[in-house]
Protein backbone atom coordinates (compact mmCIF):
# COMPACT_ATOMS: atom_id res chain seq x y z
CA UNK A 1 0.00 0.00 0.00
CA UNK A 2 1.50 3.33 -1.08
CA UNK A 3 1.87 6.17 1.42
CA UNK A 4 0.49 8.50 -1.25
CA UNK A 5 -2.81 6.58 -1.16
CA UNK A 6 -2.92 6.83 2.62
CA UNK A 7 -2.43 10.61 2.46
CA UNK A 8 -5.24 10.84 -0.07
CA UNK A 9 -7.47 8.69 2.13
CA UNK A 10 -6.83 10.83 5.22
CA UNK A 11 -7.65 13.98 3.26
CA UNK A 12 -11.01 12.52 2.19
CA UNK A 13 -11.71 11.36 5.77
CA UNK A 14 -10.98 14.85 7.08
CA UNK A 15 -12.87 16.82 4.44
CA UNK A 16 -15.77 14.31 4.17
CA UNK A 17 -15.91 15.23 0.51
CA UNK A 18 -14.04 14.03 -2.59
CA UNK A 19 -14.35 17.48 -4.17
CA UNK A 20 -12.94 19.39 -1.18
CA UNK A 21 -10.20 16.80 -0.60
CA UNK A 22 -9.16 16.97 -4.27
CA UNK A 23 -8.90 20.76 -3.96
CA UNK A 24 -6.69 20.43 -0.85
CA UNK A 25 -4.49 17.80 -2.56
CA UNK A 26 -4.30 19.80 -5.83
CA UNK A 27 -5.52 16.89 -7.94
CA UNK A 28 -8.70 16.41 -9.98
CA UNK A 29 -11.87 15.03 -8.44
CA UNK A 30 -12.12 12.05 -10.88
CA UNK A 31 -8.49 11.12 -10.13
CA UNK A 32 -9.12 11.11 -6.39
CA UNK A 33 -12.34 9.09 -6.81
CA UNK A 34 -10.46 6.44 -8.79
CA UNK A 35 -7.68 6.33 -6.15
CA UNK A 36 -10.21 5.73 -3.36
CA UNK A 37 -11.88 2.94 -5.34
CA UNK A 38 -8.46 1.36 -5.89
CA UNK A 39 -7.79 1.59 -2.14
CA UNK A 40 -11.06 -0.20 -1.39
CA UNK A 41 -10.20 -2.89 -3.93
CA UNK A 42 -6.73 -3.31 -2.40
CA UNK A 43 -8.05 -3.57 1.18
CA UNK A 44 -11.07 -5.67 0.18
CA UNK A 45 -13.46 -3.66 2.35
CA UNK A 46 -15.81 -0.69 2.01
CA UNK A 47 -14.16 2.33 3.60
CA UNK A 48 -16.83 5.01 3.01
CA UNK A 49 -20.56 5.58 3.34
CA UNK A 50 -21.13 7.76 0.27
CA UNK A 51 -24.04 10.11 0.95
CA UNK A 52 -25.43 12.89 -1.22
CA UNK A 53 -23.75 15.61 0.86
CA UNK A 54 -21.07 13.88 2.94
CA UNK A 55 -18.73 10.93 2.73
CA UNK A 56 -18.43 9.21 6.11
CA UNK A 57 -16.12 6.44 7.24
CA UNK A 58 -17.30 2.91 7.86
CA UNK A 59 -16.00 1.05 10.91
CA UNK A 60 -13.29 -0.42 8.67
CA UNK A 61 -12.53 3.09 7.46
CA UNK A 62 -12.08 4.34 11.02
CA UNK A 63 -9.61 1.53 11.70
CA UNK A 64 -7.63 2.34 8.56
CA UNK A 65 -7.65 6.04 9.47
CA UNK A 66 -6.09 5.28 12.86
CA UNK A 67 -3.45 2.99 11.38
CA UNK A 68 -2.72 5.36 8.48
CA UNK A 69 -2.08 8.24 10.89
CA UNK A 70 0.31 6.05 12.88
CA UNK A 71 2.16 4.85 9.76
CA UNK A 72 2.55 8.34 8.32
CA UNK A 73 3.75 9.69 11.68
CA UNK A 74 6.34 6.93 11.88
CA UNK A 75 7.45 7.56 8.29
CA UNK A 76 7.77 11.29 8.98
CA UNK A 77 9.95 10.63 12.03
CA UNK A 78 12.12 8.16 10.10
CA UNK A 79 12.69 10.61 7.24
CA UNK A 80 13.66 13.27 9.77
CA UNK A 81 16.15 11.01 11.55
CA UNK A 82 17.92 9.34 8.62
CA UNK A 83 19.94 12.37 7.42
CA UNK A 84 21.12 13.06 10.99
CA UNK A 85 22.81 9.74 11.77
CA UNK A 86 26.32 10.79 10.74
CA UNK A 87 26.09 14.43 11.85
CA UNK A 88 26.29 16.29 15.12
CA UNK A 89 23.61 15.35 17.64
CA UNK A 90 20.40 16.79 16.29
CA UNK A 91 16.79 15.66 16.15
CA UNK A 92 13.78 14.98 18.34
CA UNK A 93 13.54 12.67 21.36
CA UNK A 94 9.94 11.72 22.13
CA UNK A 95 9.01 10.74 25.69
CA UNK A 96 5.62 9.53 26.91
CA UNK A 97 4.90 10.67 30.45
CA UNK A 98 1.99 10.31 32.86
CA UNK A 99 1.03 12.79 35.56
CA UNK A 100 3.80 11.83 37.97
CA UNK A 101 6.13 13.74 40.29
CA UNK A 102 9.16 12.30 38.48
CA UNK A 103 8.37 14.70 35.61
CA UNK A 104 10.36 17.25 37.61
CA UNK A 105 13.45 15.02 37.31
CA UNK A 106 12.81 14.49 33.59
CA UNK A 107 12.64 18.25 33.07
CA UNK A 108 16.04 18.68 34.74
CA UNK A 109 17.56 15.76 32.81
CA UNK A 110 16.31 17.07 29.46
CA UNK A 111 17.50 20.58 30.32
CA UNK A 112 21.00 19.31 31.20
CA UNK A 113 21.15 17.26 27.99
CA UNK A 114 20.14 20.27 25.88
CA UNK A 115 22.98 22.32 27.34
CA UNK A 116 25.38 19.81 25.80
CA UNK A 117 23.32 19.24 22.64
CA UNK A 118 21.33 22.42 21.92
CA UNK A 119 20.07 21.17 18.55
CA UNK A 120 18.05 18.37 20.17
CA UNK A 121 14.36 18.96 20.82
CA UNK A 122 12.12 16.97 23.17
CA UNK A 123 8.54 16.03 22.37
CA UNK A 124 6.60 15.30 25.59
CA UNK A 125 3.44 13.20 25.10
CA UNK A 126 1.21 13.08 28.18
CA UNK A 127 -0.98 10.02 28.51
CA UNK A 128 -1.42 6.78 30.45
CA UNK A 129 1.11 3.95 30.85
CA UNK A 130 -0.83 1.59 28.55
CA UNK A 131 -0.93 4.11 25.71
CA UNK A 132 2.74 4.97 26.22
CA UNK A 133 3.72 1.29 25.96
CA UNK A 134 1.54 0.82 22.87
CA UNK A 135 3.13 3.81 21.13
CA UNK A 136 6.61 2.61 22.09
CA UNK A 137 5.81 -0.79 20.54
CA UNK A 138 4.75 0.98 17.33
CA UNK A 139 7.88 3.14 17.28
CA UNK A 140 5.88 6.34 17.82
CA UNK A 141 7.57 7.10 21.16
CA UNK A 142 11.24 6.62 22.00
CA UNK A 143 11.01 6.41 25.79
CA UNK A 144 8.31 6.26 28.43
CA UNK A 145 8.18 7.37 32.06
CA UNK A 146 6.06 4.58 33.54
CA UNK A 147 4.47 4.14 36.93
CA UNK A 148 4.97 0.65 38.35
CA UNK A 149 3.75 -2.05 38.73
CA UNK A 150 4.17 -2.70 35.00
CA UNK A 151 5.58 -5.47 32.80
CA UNK A 152 9.08 -4.44 31.67
CA UNK A 153 10.22 -7.73 30.14
CA UNK A 154 10.79 -6.20 26.68
CA UNK A 155 12.38 -3.00 27.95
CA UNK A 156 15.62 -1.53 29.20
CA UNK A 157 15.12 1.07 31.88
CA UNK A 158 16.47 3.16 34.70
CA UNK A 159 14.56 3.51 37.95
CA UNK A 160 13.92 7.07 39.05
CA UNK A 161 15.57 8.24 42.24
CA UNK A 162 12.46 8.66 44.35
CA UNK A 163 9.09 6.88 44.42
CA UNK A 164 5.66 8.39 43.81
CA UNK A 165 3.63 9.08 46.92
CA UNK A 166 -0.03 8.01 46.75
CA UNK A 167 -2.40 10.69 48.08
CA UNK A 168 -6.11 11.46 48.45
CA UNK A 169 -7.62 14.67 47.05
CA UNK A 170 -10.50 16.63 48.58
CA UNK A 171 -11.80 20.11 49.34
CA UNK A 172 -9.95 22.14 52.03
CA UNK A 173 -13.31 22.42 53.85
CA UNK A 174 -13.58 18.62 54.15
CA UNK A 175 -13.21 17.20 57.71
CA UNK A 176 -10.28 15.10 56.44
CA UNK A 177 -8.31 18.34 56.01
CA UNK A 178 -7.77 18.34 59.80
CA UNK A 179 -5.73 15.14 59.51
CA UNK A 180 -2.07 14.82 58.56
CA UNK A 181 -2.76 11.55 56.73
CA UNK A 182 -5.72 9.37 55.75
CA UNK A 183 -6.32 5.78 56.84
CA UNK A 184 -8.30 3.05 55.12
CA UNK A 185 -10.93 3.38 57.89
CA UNK A 186 -11.35 7.03 56.87
CA UNK A 187 -11.83 6.07 53.22
CA UNK A 188 -14.01 2.95 53.39
CA UNK A 189 -17.33 4.83 53.78
CA UNK A 190 -16.47 7.43 51.11
CA UNK A 191 -17.17 7.52 47.35
CA UNK A 192 -13.78 6.84 45.79
CA UNK A 193 -12.22 7.71 42.45
CA UNK A 194 -9.52 5.23 41.46
CA UNK A 195 -6.98 5.09 38.61
CA UNK A 196 -8.20 3.04 35.65
CA UNK A 197 -5.03 0.92 35.51
CA UNK A 198 -5.73 -2.54 36.90
CA UNK A 199 -2.16 -2.95 38.19
CA UNK A 200 -2.46 0.22 40.25
CA UNK A 201 -5.90 -0.85 41.46
CA UNK A 202 -4.27 -4.10 42.58
CA UNK A 203 -1.69 -2.18 44.62
CA UNK A 204 -4.48 -0.16 46.23
CA UNK A 205 -6.47 -3.32 46.93
CA UNK A 206 -3.45 -4.73 48.74
CA UNK A 207 -3.19 -1.52 50.78
CA UNK A 208 -6.89 -1.67 51.70
CA UNK A 209 -6.58 -5.35 52.48
CA UNK A 210 -9.65 -6.20 50.44
CA UNK A 211 -10.90 -6.59 46.88
CA UNK A 212 -11.45 -3.33 44.99
CA UNK A 213 -14.97 -4.48 44.09
CA UNK A 214 -15.93 -4.28 47.76
CA UNK A 215 -15.06 -0.57 47.94
CA UNK A 216 -17.43 2.30 47.12
CA UNK A 217 -15.84 3.17 43.77
CA UNK A 218 -17.97 5.74 41.92
CA UNK A 219 -15.50 6.70 39.18
CA UNK A 220 -12.32 5.41 37.58
CA UNK A 221 -10.16 7.77 35.54
CA UNK A 222 -6.98 7.40 33.52
CA UNK A 223 -5.65 10.91 34.26
CA UNK A 224 -5.35 12.67 37.61
CA UNK A 225 -6.54 15.98 36.18
CA UNK A 226 -9.97 14.57 35.35
CA UNK A 227 -10.20 12.94 38.79
CA UNK A 228 -9.40 16.32 40.34
CA UNK A 229 -12.21 18.01 38.42
CA UNK A 230 -14.69 15.42 39.70
CA UNK A 231 -13.43 15.99 43.24
CA UNK A 232 -13.80 19.78 42.85
CA UNK A 233 -17.44 19.20 41.95
CA UNK A 234 -17.83 17.19 45.17
CA UNK A 235 -18.53 13.77 43.66
CA UNK A 236 -15.71 11.69 45.05
CA UNK A 237 -12.28 11.29 46.61
CA UNK A 238 -9.49 10.54 44.09
CA UNK A 239 -6.67 8.25 45.23
CA UNK A 240 -3.81 9.13 42.91
CA UNK A 241 -0.06 9.44 42.54
CA UNK A 242 0.99 12.81 43.90
CA UNK A 243 2.19 13.89 40.46
CA UNK A 244 1.19 17.45 39.65
CA UNK A 245 -1.26 17.73 42.55
CA UNK A 246 1.17 19.94 44.45
CA UNK A 247 0.54 22.60 41.79
CA UNK A 248 -3.23 22.70 42.36
CA UNK A 249 -4.78 25.77 43.97
CA UNK A 250 -4.90 24.85 47.71
CA UNK A 251 -8.00 27.01 48.16
CA UNK A 252 -9.84 24.58 45.86
CA UNK A 253 -8.22 21.19 46.36
CA UNK A 254 -5.71 19.73 48.81
CA UNK A 255 -4.10 16.33 49.29
CA UNK A 256 -3.15 14.06 52.18
CA UNK A 257 -0.94 10.95 52.04
CA UNK A 258 -2.20 7.50 52.90
CA UNK A 259 -1.47 6.02 56.33
CA UNK A 260 0.30 3.65 56.30
CA UNK A 261 2.09 5.32 53.37
CA UNK A 262 1.97 3.80 49.91
CA UNK A 263 4.65 4.52 47.31
CA UNK A 264 4.94 3.33 43.70
CA UNK A 265 8.17 3.46 41.71
CA UNK A 266 8.62 5.06 38.30
CA UNK A 267 10.98 3.95 35.55
CA UNK A 268 12.26 5.64 32.41
CA UNK A 269 12.06 2.82 29.86
CA UNK A 270 12.81 2.20 26.20
CA UNK A 271 12.25 -0.78 23.91
CA UNK A 272 14.98 -3.41 24.05
CA UNK A 273 16.94 -3.75 20.78
CA UNK A 274 14.92 -0.95 19.16
CA UNK A 275 16.69 1.06 16.40
CA UNK A 276 16.78 4.70 17.48
CA UNK A 277 17.84 7.98 15.94
CA UNK A 278 21.17 9.51 16.91
CA UNK A 279 19.64 12.02 19.32
CA UNK A 280 17.72 9.31 21.19
CA UNK A 281 20.77 7.03 21.42
CA UNK A 282 22.84 9.88 22.87
CA UNK A 283 20.08 10.72 25.33
CA UNK A 284 19.82 7.11 26.52
CA UNK A 285 23.61 7.05 27.05
CA UNK A 286 23.32 10.32 28.97
CA UNK A 287 20.56 8.96 31.21
CA UNK A 288 22.48 5.77 31.98
CA UNK A 289 25.49 7.78 33.16
CA UNK A 290 23.57 10.03 35.54
CA UNK A 291 24.16 9.68 39.25
CA UNK A 292 21.19 9.35 41.58
CA UNK A 293 18.56 8.48 38.99
CA UNK A 294 18.78 4.76 39.76
CA UNK A 295 20.40 1.73 38.23
CA UNK A 296 19.74 -0.07 34.95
Amino acid sequence: MEFRLLRYFLAVAKEQSITRAARVLHITQPTLSRQMMLLEEETGVTLFHRGSKKILLTSEGFLLKKRAEEMLELMHRTLEELPLQDKDVEGTVSIGIGEVKAMESIARICGSFQKEHPRVRFDIYTTTAEVIKSRMEQGLLDLGLLLEPIDLEKYDYVRMDYPEKIVVLFSPSDPLSQKESVTKEDLLPLPLILPSRLNVQGALGHWFGRNIDSLNVVFTSNLTTNSAVIAMEGYGYPIVAEGATCYYDPSVLISRPLNPPLFLNTVLAWKDAQPFGNATLKFIEFVKCLKGIGKV
